[in-house]
């Protein structure tokens, strides 16, 4: 074989295992899922995670939803709000003290979960506040909570109903005719956390 056919050779061989390259790297793109649009331009969504949620079980009233947040990103995130179908509105709450006794208010700006780090959502502490409940959430049940990001994304998760009579908060009417909670030391019926 002279010199051309064995350079023509070797070119088609290298060809042929270039395409066969080119072929398990395409299916290898197959398999692997690719970033999608939204992810691409909120790469921080896709770290957001809900660890260890629950809402505590109530029959009518209010009641809040708990976990601790996980941000495995590598920026902030804010979350700006949360909707469930069981409760038509909904609010972050943190608790602070204002004329020596805690109360709980809506958290001005959100929850922001530092780039690899975490917030708890705990009773006494912030949570996510469901008032008006439409439904009972039963201990057992799944509630699915959507948050929504700073950015407009939403994240959702999947929190199960608790029993729970911890921290014995009530509810004082707040400015504007809102219900704000306020912790006593009294249990009452539209106790949560």
């Amino acid at each position: 074989m002279g010199w051309t056919s064995r350079m023509g050779a070797g070119m088609a061989l290298a060809l042929a295992l270039g395409g066969l390259a080119a072929c398990a790297e395409d299916s290898t793109a197959a398999s692997t899922p690719t970033p999608s649009a939204t992810s691409t331009a909120a790469p921080a969504t896709a770290g957001l995670t809900v660890k260890d949620p629950w809402i505590k079980a109530a029959d009518t009233g209010m009641t809040a939803a708990f976990g601790t947040l996980v941000n495995g990103g590598t920026t902030d995130v804010t979350i700006v709000s949360a909707a469930a179908s069981v409760s038509p509105m909904m609010e972050l709450h943190e608790t602070t003290m204002v004329n020596g006794a805690m109360q709980m208010q809506p958290k001005q700006g959100g929850f922001t979960i530092p780039a690899g780090g975490e917030h708890v959502l705990e009773p006494g502490g912030d949570h996510i506040m469901m008032m008006g409940l439409t439904t009972p959430v039963k201990a057992g049940d799944e509630i699915t909570v959507t948050l929504t990001l700073g950015d407009g994304t939403t994240v959702p998760f999947t929190a199960v109903g608790k029993p729970y009579t911890g921290a014995q908060e009530s509810y004082a009417p707040g400015a504007h005719g809102s219900a704000m909670p306020e912790m006593t030391g009294m249990p009452s019926a539209g106790a949560h956390s």
